[in-house]
């Protein structure tokens, strides 16, 4: 990293705060769905499984009850990339139907901008089958959507302006925890 790139990165958000705000998402999706009979965790990769992931370790600490945890691919879904010739990417979901079918599905992603990730897994998961409901968690919420998504659970809502990226860094990915803010 540049020295420049440094002045312009803001750490909002560290591994303990982001640990503390996984367990508080952990408690309000028991709270919630009164335990976690019949869900499912669906994280959106690349970060939302990661989340995901944490998510189950933690209600399963709490709990003592492993929930199931599976990865959704948007990719295919997604109305800002080219198309084959059936208006798909010809790639899945990664979803099987009899993992989604009738299931509380709880869909995970690291940072909620416009909306259109959030809708193109809604997609994937109704294309592998019919979920009882489906339910939004995300570490961070920035605002400026463009379709009407609003998340169940949030972690941390972060007023942002446009010009602003929010980049939520993980362990698994990135080799350290931390939510930071680059400004434009």
């Amino acid at each position: 990293m540049t020295t420049v790139q440094q002045e312009q990165e803001h750490e909002l958000m560290d591994e303990m705060a982001i640990r503390r705000a996984l367990t508080r998402i952990a408690h309000e999706i028991l709270e919630r769905n009164k335990g976690v009979d019949n869900c499912l965790l669906a994280g959106i990769r690349t970060r939302g499984i990661y989340l995901a992931e944490r998510i189950a370790d933690r209600i399963e600490e709490i709990e003592g009850v492993r929930i199931p945890v599976a990865a959704v691919d948007t990719s295919s879904y997604r109305d800002d990339r080219e198309r084959d010739g059936e208006g798909r990417t010809g790639r899945e979901s990664l979803l099987e139907r009899s993992v989604v079918q009738g299931r509380k599905v709880v869909l995970f992603d690291d940072v909620l901008y416009t909306g259109r990730t959030i809708r193109a897994a809604m997609d994937a998961v109704m294309a592998s089958g019919r979920p009882e409901m489906i339910q939004l968690a995300v570490l961070v919420d920035r605002g400026h959507r463009e379709l009407p998504i609003r998340p169940d659970y949030v972690g941390k809502n972060i007023p942002t302006a446009k010009a602003e990226e929010i980049q939520v860094r993980l362990k698994e990915v990135d080799g350290a925890d931390a939510v930071v803010i680059l400004q434009g």
